[in-house]
Order: C-alpha cells, then sequence, then structure tokens
C-alpha cells in the first residue's frame, strides 16, 4: 500500500501568511491609538493632580507663588517618555495659574485626535476645549 503525504502545501501556508498579514494591518494602527489614547488620559489625571496640589498650596499660602509640585504621576508607567510637565505659569498678583503636559515627539506620532498641549487653569479651564481629549 503507498503512504500519502499529509501537511500544509505551500500555497496554504501563503494563504494563512496574507490573511495574518490583513489582520495585522488592521489592528496595530488601533492599537497604537488606543495605547495614545491612554497616555493621553493619564496626563490629564496628572494635569488635575497638579491642579489639587496648587489649590492644597494656595489654601496654605494664600499665593500660588513658590509652588514647586514633585507629583509622582509624572514619573509613572514612564509618563514623562510621552509628556512633559513643566512649571506652572503663575499668573498676575500670584493669583491664577495655569498647568500644561506638553506632548512629546513620542505621544504627537502616535495621536490620532492631535490634541497637543494640554492645560488646565485655576478656574477648571481646560485647552483645548474638545472633550474627546480629556
Amino acid at each position: 500500500m503507498g503512504r500519502r503525504a499529509t501537511g500544509m502545501t505551500l500555497i496554504e501556508l501563503m494563504v494563512v501568511m496574507a490573511i495574518v498579514a490583513i489582520l495585522t494591518a488592521i489592528a496595530y494602527p488601533s492599537y497604537r491609538s488606543h495605547v495614545a489614547k491612554t497616555h493621553r488620559k493619564a496626563a490629564a489625571a496628572c494635569l488635575s493632580q497638579y491642579a489639587n496640589f496648587m489649590e492644597r498650596y494656595y489654601t496654605t499660602n494664600l499665593s500660588y507663588e513658590g509652588a514647586k509640585p514633585d507629583l509622582a504621576c509624572r514619573t509613572e508607567s514612564d509618563l514623562n517618555r510621552f509628556y512633559t510637565f513643566p512649571e506652572p505659569e503663575i499668573g498676575e498678583n500670584s493669583r491664577s495659574y495655569t498647568v500644561s503636559a506638553i506632548p512629546t515627539d513620542a505621544q504627537k506620532d502616535t495621536d490620532p485626535s492631535h490634541c497637543g498641549e494640554l492645560s488646565l487653569d485655576q478656574r477648571g479651564g481646560r485647552e483645548p476645549k474638545d472633550d474627546a481629549c480629556w
């Protein structure tokens, strides 16, 4: 009796590889945009912590002048690779502030919404005003 060879042919292997390549081409960009959105939401949460620190500082000192927060949220989850958090901008009479999160190139390249810099002031005003960015 003759034995019949079993296994995959080259054509079948090529079809499977093509299907995997198509699925990867569809899934990878979606994955990257979700990761960028997660980093953006983490930066927004860090700005909220930053604002809370500023308000506590004001309650104690009756001025925002001299506030230098050292928040752990900046270094958690390696957020510093995706956003920079400059010192707060203190307004006239030291009674106003603006805290910001500026995206680095790594975040700008992968974020499909292109929200750009996120900022929050003492009144709770957010920039950009688009809710999708926050």
